[in-house]
């Protein structure tokens, strides 16, 4: 079970995913090879080995990373996985690689760094449900 979360351009007014018009069209995050260097500079331990699915493991977590083959690169989704808040560090450090957005995908909300996360909600969700998570 993870948190998901997916990167992508969306305007300043926007706060969650009902804001987001019908017809809106996100602008790229770039072409796949600049996207991956750009994640490589971002968070230098990424294993981008498989250029389409990264991973990065701190800790007490792992992400994912669902980066697709699509060239040029729309969104990346980010599978969170673990426990601890130093995971989102490297989530705001991702999306300040592209300049974009953090929408989380359970509760349609964009977070940021200074505000709520439901990173806290899903970790009291998925403990509740099977116990204490172990290391990522």
């Amino acid at each position: 079970m993870s948190w998901d979360v997916v990167l992508l351009n969306l305007p300043d007014d926007i706060s969650s995913a009902q804001d987001v018009p019908d017809d809106y069209t996100p602008r790229a995050l770039g072409p796949l090879h600049e996207v991956l260097a750009a994640v490589s500079r971002a968070e230098p331990s990424a294993d981008l080995s498989d250029p389409t699915w990264g991973d990065l493991t701190g800790p007490t977590w792992s992400i994912e990373l669902n980066i697709g083959s699509d060239d040029p690169v729309d969104s990346i989704m980010l599978h969170v996985r673990g426990s601890g808040d130093d995971v989102l560090p490297s989530v705001f450090r991702l999306a300040g690689a592209f300049d974009c957005k953090v929408l989380d995908c359970s509760s349609g909300e964009l977070i940021t760094p200074e505000g709520p996360s439901g990173w806290h909600a899903f970790q009291e969700f998925r403990d509740r449900m099977f116990g204490p998570s172990e290391q990522g």
